[in-house]
């Protein structure tokens, strides 16, 4: 290799590392069908794995609310502060192979995380099969 190939794929990895986003921090969900902000989720990293907790719930009037519809070791637990988003490892450019649970409705889903093309804007994916919900949430700074 030539002294200027090797200087251009280190410039090309070190400006890929600086300009590759964390999918770590705080995110702002919105809704899918009404467009308006539900909560504030942190998304963190604990032992390799991906994990999103509630922190912070738009509506005052439901900051109290309980995952009543939940099973196991959510049920009847607090929304607020609930680790809803379990398990994901990175898989080149997506989060996947853990689950998100719906507090709405108590139910568990396979989930996927993925940047859009801005890397404030986050595509959080529900599945079971072939049926999917997906939510768009954006990067609070």
């Amino acid at each position: 290799m030539t002294k200027n190939t090797i200087i251009f794929l280190l410039l090309c990895f070190v400006t890929s590392a600086v300009t590759a986003q964390s999918i770590t921090g705080k995110w702002k969900t919105i809704d899918d069908n009404t467009g308006e902000a539900k909560s504030i989720v942190e998304i963190y990293e604990k032992k390799g794995k991906i994990y999103g907790r509630i922190i912070s719930i738009v509506n005052p009037e439901a900051r109290d609310n309980k995952c009543v519809d939940c099973s196991g070791k959510h049920k009847d637990q607090p929304i607020m502060g609930l680790v809803f988003i379990e398990g994901l490892t990175k898989n080149e450019d997506v989060y996947d192979g853990g689950t998100i649970l719906n507090p709405e409705n108590g139910k568990t889903y396979k989930c996927r995380l993925k940047f859009e093309d801005d890397p404030d804007t986050l595509q959080v994916r529900g599945y079971l099969a072939f049926f999917y919900r997906t939510q768009y949430w954006k990067r609070v700074k």
